[in-house]
């Protein structure tokens, strides 16, 4: 079982390091994007370097920014209310944390399951986007990629903070 959590913990990793560079490759695209409009608009169209595309660059660029940092912060960026959890035992924040966990499970699995059905559904009606023409199934595929491995990374820390709230080493 750790040799499964360290492939998940690794995979998930190497998705956040993606989601860095799809988070620099967005800015690099709206920093060209007004450039070139701009050169264009001061020129009177004498020069056009613009480019289609722009606005689904960042809007797909977006989405898997976020879909692929999910993974490896589900476990660190949960915030805690001390208010209601301060006099509870490490055992029963343990415990609690596992069942928000095992909602952030149910979440990716939800998703996941929609998006698979998405794919069917779009390979079928030949769905692309709309100034870039890539396949919708594609990025469908790509979407339910990263919301499987939410729910199993989410999974994996349940069982871990459920361990840890039944005294057992994960």
């Amino acid at each position: 079982m750790k040799q499964i959590t360290r492939l998940v913990d690794a995979v998930a990793s190497l998705m956040q390091q993606i989601s860095g560079v799809l988070i620099v490759a967005m800015m690099v695209t709206v920093l060209l994007d007004v450039t070139t409009r701009f050169v264009f608009k001061v020129t009177d169209g004498g020069i056009d370097l613009t480019f289609i595309g722009g606005i689904e660059i960042i809007k797909y660029g977006l989405l898997f920014t976020i879909l692929f940092a999910l993974p490896y912060c589900v476990d660190r960026s949960q915030v805690v209310v001390d208010l209601f959890t301060e006099r509870l035992s490490d055992r029963k924040k343990s415990f609690l944390e596992g069942i928000y966990f095992l909602g952030y499970t149910l979440l990716g699995t939800g998703m996941t399951i929609r998006f698979y059905e998405a794919i069917h559904g779009a390979a079928m009606s030949g769905t692309t986007t709309q100034d870039l023409l890539i396949p919708m199934n594609y990025i469908y595929a790509l979407t339910m990629f990263a919301t499987a491995m939410l729910a199993i990374r989410a999974l994996l820390v349940a069982k871990q903070r459920f361990c840890t709230a039944m005294g057992f080493s994960a």
